[in-house]
């Protein structure tokens, strides 16, 4: 009886120390992995949000960039990561593509994470030099269906969603351009301006300063609507390709059995961060349109995602990485 009363007082213990311990988080700095160069559109936005959450949290939160195959490496190491809240995952749409895309990783896609919130979604911009002789997507999809050798497009890499987003304009478009991997935005900017591909797929907080210095031009944006920042920029949709829509997101993501109280808490400093006006201002000068969730609704959103890419990958007999 001794026993069973010791077991059990102790056991009470144990769930009375549970909720403190969440109550005390976070007591030392939170870690923010994210998987593409530093310096990008997915470093820029774990930054600033992190930086404004930090002010609620109390911890500073320190941004790690692990590049490489897709944001794979950074999602591998918080999958594998200790359940705690202190390491995150800034995760981009390419977290869903390479899903699809790659046929063994070390983790899957949706049950291995414990979603936080949604951050911000943003289309893509086809870009091309400013001195370039097309003028426009009809252009350049005129030049690729008379020569397949004539158009290649660089991206940030195999396994991004600039990736999929060229892929699935040559599916649906009937034009042959040839994907060309650099290893982050930075680096496949670099090779345009030097004019070694002609075109290339990019965000805009990679691209604006460009443009707005006259050394680039954007051709398109990826997304349904036009962007508000540059409504002059006709979307991919109105250039002969209809039904083309590619908006790509970035969230935050924990490892799977992170406590919901650590989840609640780190939910509650995005979002609040998400309200700063600065933080806003500086999320739509990357294109991004802000928009924070639940959990929940991260999940659903990062699962129909990845049936979306699943899909696209099969339809367009993409070979697997």
């Amino acid at each position: 009886m001794r026993r069973k009363i010791l077991l059990a007082a102790g056991a009470a213990l144990a769930v009375v120390c549970l909720p403190a311990k969440s109550e005390q988080f976070p007591d030392r700095p939170i870690k923010i992995y994210q998987g593409f160069a530093a310096g990008g559109n997915a470093d820029a936005i774990a930054r600033v949000v992190g930086t404004e959450m930090a002010k609620t949290l109390g911890q500073p939160f320190v941004v790690e960039a692990q590049a490489g195959a897709g944001g794979t490496i950074a999602a591998t190491t918080v999958a594998r990561a200790r359940p705690d809240g202190y390491t995150l995952l800034l995760a981009t749409g390419g977290h869903a593509v390479a899903g699809a895309l790659y046929s063994k990783l070390n983790y899957q896609t949706v049950d291995d994470f414990q979603m936080v919130s949604t951050l911000t979604f943003f289309p893509f911009l086809l870009v091309v030099r400013a001195d370039s002789s097309y003028q426009s997507l009809a252009d350049v999809l005129k030049a690729a269906r008379a020569d397949p050798s004539a158009i290649s497009y660089g991206t940030a890499g195999i396994g991004s969603t600039h990736h999929l987003a060229g892929e699935l304009l040559v599916k649906m478009s009937k034009a042959s351009m040839l994907h060309v991997p650099y290893r982050g935005d930075a680096a496949s900017l670099t090779a345009l301006l030097s004019g070694d591909v002609p075109l290339v797929i990019a965000p805009p907080t990679a691209v604006m300063a460009n443009i707005k210095a006259g050394k680039l031009r954007a051709l398109a944006v990826s997304g349904a609507q036009r962007w508000s920042l540059m409504p002059e920029v006709p979307t991919i949709a109105e250039q002969g390709v209809p039904g083309y829509d590619v908006t790509s997101w970035a969230g935050l993501m924990a490892p799977a059995g992170t406590p919901h109280a650590v989840v609640n808490r780190l939910r509650e400093a995005a979002l609040k961060a998400l309200q700063v006006p600065e933080v806003r201002a500086r999320l739509a000068d990357m294109g991004g349109e802000v928009r924070g969730s639940t959990p929940e609704e991260m999940t659903s959103m990062v699962s129909a995602e990845l049936k979306k890419w699943v899909a696209i990958v099969n339809e367009a007999n993409i070979p697997k990485q």
